[in-house]
């Protein structure tokens, strides 16, 4: 499709990764000579190099931190007369209400409202006279829905919102539009390192009550639970509660794979109950079957394997028997088999410290 700004000119910032890349890769395929930017060279050349490679058009490169004046200076040289701005910028770190002080908010409307800002005055005017212009905001859909942890991105994003309302409706009658992208999660080193930040706070909230919530036990649940518990903070806080809840008073039962040699080594009584992926698998179907669950058996199976090599090959509390746990394997045993004999092997460890 014709968008019809084939021979236009057009700023992205933060165009060497992600969204950014997206929209400089959308743009030179319409024709639209680029300028892009970012703050690493080697990643930035290199997506101008495929850029310019695949679609032919005039592409320039501007190192520099847009966040700040030099850097801000540096892209407006490079792009004074451009028909087409894209400001796009990473967000501001996730956190709890309690962590942020006035620097933290400062530095967030800065990054995310007062640098698009500051670029838009900047080109407006030239676009204004040429009686053309295209100003797209990359924000977020937090200023729809705002996100619990992102109360810093939230602000900044509601902000700039509120000034590109009324700017649009000035510059609109020469010729220029300014709109805000609102996206959600896509698979951008944003996402990625806000998807760990995020786990870690909830981590930390992690309450006994938690556990009770029949949303976890969900197939969605069960596959996500390892990969979450495989980040560093995640973990961390994971070993935290879970020896918290085991230095209750009156002791406690725990269930996991490295309760016995990460999380409560000097355990009285270690089991390391485990049967084989098939039997784990067949189980795992049936509850999920029974709760409307239409997930077949070979992705519940696929699912179970692809965990086990992950949880035992991880660095941090590697899926393992201990050496002084007792080995349960219940692949041939029924429930109440199972249970019968972690109840003897529990009552023959007593004995034998008793005596």
């Amino acid at each position: 499709m014709d968008l019809g700004i084939g021979g236009r000119s057009a700023l992205v910032c933060a165009s060497s990764k992600g969204l950014g890349l997206g929209c400089a890769q959308a743009l030179a395929t319409a024709g639209v000579d680029l300028v892009m930017n970012a703050r690493g060279a080697e990643a930035l050349e290199d997506s101008a190099a495929a850029i310019r490679q695949a679609n032919g058009v005039r592409v320039t490169t501007v190192v520099a931190d847009v966040t700040t004046q030099q850097g801000q200076a540096a892209v407006l040289e490079a792009a004074k007369d451009v028909d087409i701005l894209v400001t796009n910028a990473g967000g501001p770190p996730p956190g709890l209400w309690t962590d942020w002080d006035r620097e933290d908010f400062i530095r967030a409307l800065d990054a995310n409202m007062l640098t698009p800002i500051a670029l838009m005055k900047a080109l407006l005017p030239g676009m204004m006279a040429r009686g053309w212009g295209r100003v797209v905001n990359i924000t977020s859909q937090s200023v729809k829905a705002p996100i619990p942890a992102l109360g810093l991105s939230n602000s900044a994003r509601a902000g700039l919102t509120g000034y590109v309302a009324g700017t649009a409706r000035q510059v609109a009658g020469s010729g220029v539009t300014i709109n805000n992208l609102q996206p959600g999660i896509h698979a951008t080193d944003r996402a990625d390192a806000l998807d760990e930040g995020v786990a870690e706070l909830v981590a930390r909230e992690l309450t006994p009550a938690d556990l009770a919530r029949p949303d976890l036990r969900g197939a969605i649940a069960a596959r996500a639970a390892s990969r979450v518990a495989a980040m560093p903070g995640v973990r961390a806080a994971l070993v935290d509660f879970q020896r918290a809840f085991a230095a209750r008073e009156g002791g406690a039962v725990l269930d996991g794979r490295d309760i016995s040699t990460v999380i409560c080594p000097d355990a009285d009584v270690k089991l390391f109950v485990t049967a084989s992926a098939e039997e784990r698998a067949r189980r795992r179907h049936e509850e999920l079957r029974e709760a409307g669950s239409t997930e077949s058996f070979e992705s519940v199976l696929g699912a179970i394997r692809e965990r086990d090599a992950r949880d035992s090959s991880r660095t941090d509390a590697p899926m393992r028997c201990a050496a002084d746990a007792h080995l349960l394997d219940t692949t041939e045993m029924s429930i109440s088999e199972g249970v019968a004999e972690a109840v003897r092997t529990i009552e023959q460890a007593r004995d034998r410290a008793a005596r």
